[in-house]
């Protein structure tokens, strides 16, 4: 049985998401590719791009590396993507946390293979306490604790995703 502890309030995400966006727009004059992390950034996705108000594509990638665990595995797995060609395109990688930099770093790198015109990274949380890798990360909500978090987007073992804040979890010993 776990136990939530809120951490970061709706109000507060919605005000620093507005934040993020107006940021986003006047760093760019000309169209973006949005990259969506799945499953843990779709929320923070889908509220950043209607805020953004500009001309911009949105695409998708799913990557896992913690499984149903609360500890990344630093195995980063690239599942399927929607983007096809982002030769010559300025891109926006849009993840919910940097815990480690793993998944960030193999995305990067990726995506950077196939010739863009520039790479920005988004993120919602950052856990800098817990990097194990160097990963530049552009627009940054809320500097966190190493805590294990969940809510508006981020799950543990695929639950919580629907809180509409940013929870601590705590796994009860029973």
């Amino acid at each position: 049985m776990e136990t939530i502890n809120k951490l970061i309030s709706e109000k507060e995400i919605q005000k620093k998401v507005k934040e993020l966006a107006h940021q986003i727009k006047n760093d760019y004059n000309e169209e973006i590719t949005v990259i969506c992390v799945l499953k843990g950034a779709f929320t923070f996705t889908a509220d950043l791009v209607r805020a953004i108000d500009s001309n911009l594509k949105i695409e998708f990638i799913k990557v896992s590396s913690y499984g149903n665990n609360t500890e990344s595995t630093g195995k980063v797995n690239l599942g399927y993507s929607t983007l096809e060609n982002v030769k010559g395109k300025k891109l926006l990688i849009v993840e919910d946390i940097v815990d480690t930099g793993y998944t960030l770093k193999a995305l990067a790198e990726y995506y950077y293979s196939l010739s863009p015109k520039s790479i920005k990274i988004c993120t919602l949380l950052d856990k800098p306490e817990r990097r194990k890798v160097e990963i530049n990360v552009d627009y940054v909500g809320f500097t966190i604790p190493d805590q294990f978090v969940v809510g508006y987007g981020i799950d543990y073992a695929e639950k919580y995703r629907n809180l509409p804040y940013i929870g601590v979890v705590h796994l009860d010993d029973k």
